[in-house]
């Protein structure tokens, strides 16, 4: 299947990309990396292949190993503009997150809201993480008027989480990891017509993330064709249920 996935020119989470990304195309799956202008080569946020402060907070060892190797393949030198792209022609729909600044690009952008609003149209599987869900939130269903998101389900990025990213790195970085004035959870909520009964924090996590091998601390929301979760460390729990929901949208289809 082929599986569109936007990103800002830069500060993408390396994790939310690159964990979807190796996953998807493992299983044979074609993933196509869209900018804002066609033929843009993206980088993610460089402060995470760092390590962020002192070798901290940064993405772990294969989630960057696997990001260089996605920076030299085809569909990454090759990307295509998310606002002229025939979404129509596409399987499924892969939101990835992000804090830095350059985030604002994606995540603002009226030309991709318009495009996600005619692929949630099409009832295909739709996946987004951490702040990913914010353009799903942002966008308005043409027959209702109202957030796409409004009779849904969902996690995102939850407010404890992105407060204390803020203020661990708020004394060396300033507000670079505080993308908006508004926290990621209040606005999504805001979308919501019953936020109490739709949004779904999941278990308190601060650190222990979910790997290769062990789903055991990471959290996902499945509400249909869509497919939510909260941070880096449920991306490999998120890709794999992704892979689940093309499998059960193909097999109804």
């Amino acid at each position: 299947m082929r599986i569109l996935m936007p990103v800002p020119d830069r500060d993408f989470d390396v994790t939310e990309v690159a964990v979807p990304w190796r996953l998807l195309t493992e299983a044979g799956h074609h993933v196509v990396v869209a900018t804002e202008r066609a033929g843009t080569r993206p980088a993610a946020d460089p402060r995470l292949l760092t390590g962020v402060l002192l070798g901290r907070l940064g993405a772990a060892d294969e989630p960057r190993r696997w990001y260089e190797q996605l920076t030299r393949a085809p569909e990454f030198t090759d990307t295509v503009s998310w606002e002229q792209v025939d979404v129509a022609e596409f399987d499924g729909m892969l939101l990835p997150g992000g804090h830095a600044p350059g985030m604002r690009q994606y995540l603002g952008s009226v030309g991709l809201q318009r495009q996600l609003a005619r692929f949630w149209g099409l009832a295909r599987p739709v996946g987004a993480i951490c702040h990913g869900v914010l353009p799903l939130a942002r966008a308005t269903s043409p027959s209702t008027g109202r957030s796409l998101l409004a009779d849904r389900r969902t996690t995102c990025l939850p407010t404890y989480m992105e407060r204390t990213a803020y203020l661990s790195t708020a004394w060396r970085l300033g507000r670079y990891y505080r993308t908006y004035p508004a926290y990621v959870e209040d606005e999504v909520r805001r979308a919501l017509d019953a936020p109490a009964r739709q949004f779904v924090r999941g278990p308190l996590t601060f650190t222990r993330r979910g790997t290769a091998d062990d789903d055991t601390p990471a959290f996902v929301v499945r509400d249909g064709n869509y497919l939510s979760a909260r941070w880096p460390g449920d991306a490999y729990l998120f890709a794999r249920r992704y892979l689940d929901l093309l499998r059960s949208w193909s097999d109804d289809s």
